[in-house]
C-alpha cells in the first residue's frame, strides 16, 4: 500500500492510482487500500462508507 490517504490528492496533487481493475463487476481497488464503486461509492480500509452520489429523477434532462 501507498501513503496516499484515502481517495484524497496530497500535496504534491498526486492521487491515489488504480492496482486492480474490475470493470466487469463495477470496482477497482486504489493503492491506499480503498475500493471505488462505478456508481461514485467508496469502501476505505478503516471501513468508512462514501454513498454514491446520485442524481434525483426531477434533475435528468430527457432528450427529444
Amino acid at each position: 500500500m501507498c501513503s496516499h490517504q484515502p481517495s484524497s490528492p496530497s500535496a504534491d496533487g498526486t492521487a491515489p492510482h488504480i492496482v486492480a481493475a474490475h470493470p466487469e463487476q463495477g470496482w477497482n481497488l486504489l493503492c491506499d487500500g480503498a475500493i471505488v464503486f462505478d456508481d461514485s461509492g467508496e469502501l476505505h480500509p478503516d471501513g468508512s462508507v462514501i454513498a454514491p452520489r446520485r442524481a434525483f429523477v426531477e434533475q435528468l434532462t430527457v432528450a427529444a
